[in-house]
């Protein structure tokens, strides 16, 4: 059973871990090789994600030690990193990290919820009720990526 708590330290090499597995083996569906790999680089440290996780509301999908997925939350409302296992795609663990955060974001009187969404996140986030509000270009590593800016109202 899947239990969508709060990040702890002891997560952080499994987040680094998903991240860096989620954005080579799914985002490159969508984006090139080139791309995913300035994206998320081989030399990823998981101390970088331990300080990005514990200044921010950090919702992680934990399936009996497994972390399928994490989520996080600023205090403005903006949804930075949101990433599911690759083995734990489409079968509703974003949808309840998205709930997590959401219910948050209410607790802390927040009225809009904004993110960057990839060309692969974009159909949840547009799921969740995000829309669109513009196509942009972004430079990573040297790499250029289309995202886009998505909003919420809540």
């Amino acid at each position: 059973m899947i239990n969508v708590r709060l990040f702890k330290l002891e997560d952080a090499e499994q987040i680094a871990s998903l991240f860096h597995e989620t954005v080579r083996e799914i985002n490159v569906c969508d984006y090139s090789t080139s791309q995913v790999q300035a994206w998320a680089p081989d030399n990823i440290h998981f101390r970088n994600w331990v300080e990005v996780c514990s200044s921010r509301f950090t919702y992680v999908a934990d399936d009996e030690g497994v972390i399928a997925g994490f989520g996080e939350l600023e205090s403005n409302g903006h949804i930075d990193c949101f990433y599911c296992h690759k083995n734990y795609q489409r079968c509703g663990v974003g949808s309840q990290i998205y709930r997590a955060i959401e219910a948050k974001a209410v607790e802390l009187s927040v009225s809009r919820l904004f993110t960057e969404a990839s060309i692969t996140a974009k159909p949840f986030f547009q799921r969740m009720g995000f829309a669109v509000v513009k196509e942009q270009t972004v430079t990573r590593r040297g790499e250029t990526f289309i995202n886009y800016v998505m909003e919420k109202s809540i």
